[in-house]
C-alpha cells in the first residue's frame, strides 16, 4: 500500500498542492519517479538516497516508485526533497504513516541531510493554511515567509534527521517566527532637488494617487534624481499590501535571508537591455521586473533605448495591472500593480530646446526617435512634465525646500481619503479608476467638465486619454481635500497631459 505525504508546488505565484506517493516492491532495487517531473525532480532520487544514509538510516533496498499527483501538472524544483524523503522512510517503516496525517513537508535536501532554502516558501504556506494542514515543515532559512501566515503551525527544521525525530516522538521542531525585513532609510531626500518646481509637483501627484509618469529633459537636468526620490514619497504599504510583494519576491527566490515580510515598498530600474522575458516573466513562468515592482515603482531610464517589442508588451498589463503568461508549461497570472516612472532625452543628442546647447538632430532623426514610442503606450501613461536645466540661481540658492516627510504627508492623507472612498471596492488609489467609476468618483461640477470637454478637443484626446485627465484632476481635489472636481484641478491635470501632445520638433 503506497504511503501519502502532502507537499506544494508553485505556480506563477501562487501554490498547488501535490500528494507524494511512495510505494515499495519487492523487486531489483531501482527508484522511479513519475507525475511529470521535471530535471530537478528526476535528480532528487540522488539527493534523498544520500541524505538518508548520512542521517544514519537505512535507504529500502527494493523497487521504489514515486509518484506526484495530480499527475497532469508538471512538477519543477527541488522542493520535493523532503516530502520524498518522509514517503521513503515512512514506507519503509522508519516513520509511522500516522504522523504524517495533516502534515505539509517542503525543503531541499544536501548530501549530508540538512535543508536548504527553497523559493516560494510564503504561497506554499498561503496553500497549506487553505488546506487546513496542522503543521508545515520548511528549512530554517525559509521558515520565516511561512510564519507571516497567520493561524498556521509553522516548524523550522535544520536536517532530515531532526523531522524523523521529531516525526517519531522523540524530538521537537522549533516554532518559526518571522521577522520583518527593516527599513532602511530612504535613499535622497526630495530637499536635495534645486528647483525643479514642476516636476516635484508631478511627483506628488503621482504618489498621491498611483499614476504613471514620463519625465522629459536634457541629459543632467536631474530626470534619474527626481525618479529615485518617488519612493521616499509613497506611504507605507498595509499588511495586505506587503503579503503580496513578498509572496512575488519570495517565488523569485529574490527575499534576505531569514527576512518573512517586505515592508519597504519595491523600487525596480532595469537595464534598457532588458529582454521580454526578462521586464514581464518568462518561460518558466516566474516574476519578471514589472512583478517583482508590485506594490511599489518600476522606473526606466533612457525609455527610448528599450527594444519596442518590449515596450508595446507592457500595454496591456499596465491597464489591467497583471501579466498574463501563457506557454506550453501552462499558463499563469502575475500581479503587476505598479507604478511606471519613465525617464527620456527630448532627442537622440538629448539638447533640444537647450538654452545652451544646439540640438543637432535632423527632422528625420527626430521622427524616427519619437516612433520608439507608441501611441498607445503614451496613453497609458497619466502625467508627462518638461524638466528644464536647473538655472544657476536655483542651484546655488539657499532657500529651504521641502522634504520627502513633509509631501509624504500630504500623499498619505490623500491615499486615505481614496481609501475610504473605494471601502468595499477592489481600489487602492485613483490609478486603478476605470471610465465610469472615474466619473463617479469625481463629482465633477459642470464648470470642469465643460474645460475637459474643450480640453479633449483641442489636444485631439482619445477617451481613454481623458479619462486620465480626470483621474489626475480626483487626484489633485484629493490633495486639496476636496470632495469635488473643480475647474483649477482639471486646468492643472489637462497641462500635464498638454506637454505630451506637441510636434515632433520639440521632442518626445
Amino acid at each position: 500500500m503506497a504511503t501519502t505525504v502532502m507537499a506544494g508546488a508553485v505556480e506563477g505565484v501562487d501554490g498547488v498542492e501535490v500528494q507524494v506517493e511512495v510505494d515499495l516492491v519487492r523487486r531489483l532495487p531501482r527508484v522511479t519517479v513519475v507525475g511529470l517531473p521535471a530535471s530537478a525532480v528526476k535528480e532528487s532520487t540522488e539527493r534523498v538516497r544520500s541524505a538518508i544514509l548520512a542521517s544514519g538510516l537505512d535507504f529500502p533496498k527494493q523497487r521504489v516508485t514515486i509518484n506526484l499527483a495530480p499527475a497532469d501538472v508538471r512538477k519543477d524544483g527541488t522542493a520535493f526533497d523532503l516530502p520524498i524523503a518522509l514517503g521513503v522512510l515512512a514506507a519503509a517503516g522508519v516513520v509511522p504513516e500516522a504522523s504524517l496525517e495533516g502534515v505539509m513537508a517542503v525543503g531541499e535536501l544536501s548530501l549530508t541531510g540538512a535543508l536548504r532554502d527553497v523559493p516560494g516558501a510564503l504561497p506554499l504556506a498561503l496553500l497549506a493554511r487553505q488546506r487546513g494542514v496542522k503543521a508545515l515543515i520548511l528549512p530554517q532559512s525559509c521558515a520565516g515567509q511561512g510564519a507571516v501566515v497567520p493561524e498556521l503551525n509553522v516548524l523550522a527544521a535544520a536536517t532530515l534527521a531532526d523531522v524523523v525525530e521529531w516525526l517519531n516522538g522523540k524530538g521537537a521542531l522549533k516554532k518559526a517566527s518571522f521577522v520583518a525585513e527593516p527599513r532602511p532609510p530612504f535613499v535622497g531626500d526630495l530637499a536635495d532637488v534645486r528647483g525643479q518646481a514642476l516636476a516635484r509637483r508631478a511627483l506628488e501627484i503621482a504618489a498621491a494617487g498611483g499614476h504613471n509618469l514620463l519625465l522629459i529633459g536634457a541629459p543632467g537636468s536631474g530626470k534619474t534624481m527626481l525618479a529615485s526620490r518617488l519612493a521616499g514619497l509613497l506611504p507605507p504599504m498595509t499588511f495586505e499590501e506587503a503579503i503580496e510583494t513578498t509572496r512575488v519576491h519570495s517565488v523569485a527566490g529574490l527575499l534576505p535571508a531569514n527576512v518573512g515580510l517586505l515592508e519597504q515598498r519595491p523600487f525596480r530600474a532595469p537595464h534598457h537591455s532588458i529582454s521580454p522575458a526578462g521586464l514581464l516573466g518568462g518561460a518558466s513562468l516566474r516574476p519578471g521586473e514589472l512583478s517583482l515592482a508590485h506594490h511599489g515603482v518600476l522606473f526606466l531610464d533612457e525609455l527610448p533605448e528599450f527594444s519596442r517589442g518590449t515596450l508595446e508588451q507592457l500595454r496591456s498589463p499596465l491597464e489591467r495591472r497583471e501579466v498574463v503568461i501563457a506557454r506550453s508549461a501552462g499558463a499563469v497570472t502575475l500581479p503587476a500593480g505598479c507604478m511606471l516612472v519613465a525617464a527620456a532625452n527630448p532627442c537622440p543628442c538629448g539638447f533640444l530646446g537647450h538654452p545652451l546647447k544646439p540640438c543637432r538632430c535632423g527632422d528625420a532623426m527626430l521622427q524616427r526617435y519619437r516612433q520608439r514610442l507608441s501611441g498607445p503606450l503614451l496613453d497609458r501613461i497619466d502625467l508627462c512634465v518638461r524638466v528644464e536645466p536647473v538655472e544657476s540661481e536655483d542651484l546655488f540658492s539657499e532657500r529651504r525646500r521641502e522634504t520627502s516627510a513633509e509631501v509624504r504627508a500630504r500623499v498619505t492623507a490623500a491615499r486615505r481619503a481614496q481609501t475610504e472612498r473605494y471601502k468595499g471596492l477592489a481600489l487602492h488609489n485613483n490609478a486603478m479608476l476605470d471610465g465610469p467609476g472615474c466619473r463617479e468618483a469625481a463629482q465633477a461640477t459642470p464648470a470642469a467638465l465643460r474645460l475637459l470637454r474643450d480640453t479633449m478637443e483641442r489636444l485631439n484626446l482619445s477617451a481613454r486619454a481623458c479619462d486620465r485627465v480626470l483621474k489626475v484632476a480626483r487626484t489633485i481635489a484629493d490633495l486639496d481635500g476636496v470632495a469635488r472636481v473643480d475647474l483649477e484641478h482639471i486646468a492643472e491635470a489637462a497641462a500635464f497631459r498638454a506637454q505630451d501632445s506637441v510636434d515632433a520638433r520639440e521632442g518626445l
